[in-house]
Order: C-alpha cells, then sequence, then structure tokens
C-alpha cells in the first residue's frame, strides 16, 4: 500500500518511472536514473535531467504519461490532483502516491517509495540525510512568519513540510495552529505579530532582497531558498546546514 493506504500493484521489476513531483524526480535520479523516463516541466532538478516532460504537477498530460509505457507513476497527495491519479490508474497505470507533511514521514516514505514502487534498495544519501537531522536543534528557540505569495499575501499554516523543517531547527511557525494549511493573512496582522524572523523563500512566489523585506519594517528577514524548505530528497543533505547559515544571516 501507498501512504495514502491504497493498494497499488507493482512489477517484480521496474524499468520505467515516470515522477510528477519535482523532489521525487530528484530522488530518482539520484538513485536509479537509468529508470526515469519522464517527469514535469517543474522538475528543475538535477540540472542536466534528460527526460520527457509530460506538463506541470496540477495539469499533467496524461496521454503523453501513459505513452511513456510506466511501470510506476510516482504523485503526492499534495501536490497532484486526485483525479488525474484516479485517471492514471483507470487506464490500468500503477500510481504511487507519497503523503509527507514532517520529517520523519518523509525518510519512511521515501525508503517506503524506493523498496516498494521503485523495486531498488534505500539509497545512501537517505541515511545521510536522516543522520543530518538527527541531532536537536541548538540555542533558543525563536518564532516566525512563512509568507509564499503576496497580492494577497498568504502564508504557511497547520500541518506541513516546512513548518517541520523549521520546527527542526528551532524556529516554531507562528501560524501552526491555523486552521488552514496555506491561509490569506493580511499584511498589517502579520506585521502586529511581531515575530522573531520573516521567513522569505524564492518558490513559490519569489521573495528576493528588494521584493518582500520592505513590507516587514523593523523585523528580521531572511531569505532562504524554496527548494530546501520544501523539498525531500537528496536536498535533505545539505538542507540543514544551508538553512541554519541563512535563519542566522
Amino acid at each position: 500500500m501507498d501512504d495514502t493506504g491504497a493498494a497499488v500493484k507493482i512489477p517484480e521489476s521496474v524499468r520505467r518511472i515516470v515522477s510528477l513531483v519535482p523532489s521525487l524526480t530528484e530522488s530518482v535520479a539520484a538513485t536509479v536514473p537509468e529508470a526515469l523516463v519522464g517527469a514535469t516541466d517543474w522538475c528543475s532538478h538535477p540540472a542536466d535531467l534528460d527526460v520527457a516532460r509530460v506538463r506541470g504537477t496540477k495539469n499533467p498530460d496524461l496521454e503523453a504519461v501513459m505513452a511513456l509505457r510506466p511501470d510506476v507513476v510516482l504523485a503526492n497527495a499534495e501536490e497532484n490532483r486526485a483525479p488525474d491519479i484516479e485517471a492514471l490508474r483507470q487506464s490500468g497505470v500503477a500510481v504511487w502516491v507519497t503523503k509527507i507533511e514532517t520529517l520523519a514521514e518523509a525518510f519512511v516514505s521515501l525508503d517506503r517509495m524506493f523498496t516498494h514502487a521503485c523495486r531498488t534498495g534505500r539509497p545512501g544519501w537517505l541515511d545521510a540525510a536522516e543522520e543530518a537531522w538527527h541531532a536537536p536543534a541548538p540555542g533558543p528557540r525563536r518564532t516566525a512568519i512563512i509568507p509564499i505569495w503576496r497580492r494577497p499575501w498568504m502564508v504557511v499554516g497547520r500541518d506541513t513540510f516546512t513548518g517541520d523543517v523549521l520546527r527542526h531547527l528551532g524556529v516554531d511557525n507562528l501560524y501552526a495552529g491555523h486552521a488552514e494549511r496555506y491561509p490569506k493573512i493580511p499584511l498589517p496582522e502579520l506585521v502586529e505579530r511581531r515575530p522573531d524572523l520573516v521567513v522569505l523563500p524564492d518558490e513559490p512566489y519569489a521573495f528576493t532582497r528588494t521584493d518582500g523585506p520592505e513590507s516587514f519594517p523593523g523585523l528580521a528577514c531572511a531569505l532562504v531558498s524554496g527548494r530546501l524548505l520544501t523539498w525531500y530528497g537528496p536536498s535533505l543533505v545539505d538542507a540543514r546546514a544551508r538553512l541554519s547559515r541563512d535563519l542566522r544571516g
């Protein structure tokens, strides 16, 4: 069964994989690159990835996916639409769906994905990533808001991988208890919360030094890599050290 509890019939030998999730694409490319035959237009890592493109995560070209004759398609419960997953399954395609909201879930889910869906061993980089995040966060804890969009302003809310990554870095999301996962919050309210830190990633909205920090006068802002903050895969090996540095800066 995949992470959602759905039974998935996987061939004994998996030689053709299509990934509909950028972080899973990077994970497969770092582990069994010869098996990866298709990915979305948003799959940007590794930079030299040379496979068939099947449009986006929310609007994949299902005919193109099926034309690649995949042994398995890798998807994610948050990033991909349930109707697309169901359409592929109705066409006879094996679709393995991950569901990852915490670091702990990422390590377990990726191990299961490679073992059961990709029919390969646990990759060494996954051991290195788990070891990198093993120790507790040092120093005093800080509070933060994490905008992901502006016009309207949206922030990270409850039950997100991003929030759990920051928690492991000693940074507590002030909107972790919000009823929504990505609530729209008026800018004056964000400023009035007076967080210790405003974390500004470069995706999905590309915050920069001149686009974002000016909206939070008097507050400490940290520009960080959205990939390091939101992707679960080989990037986790270096993510802790790099994010810790950027959050201090």
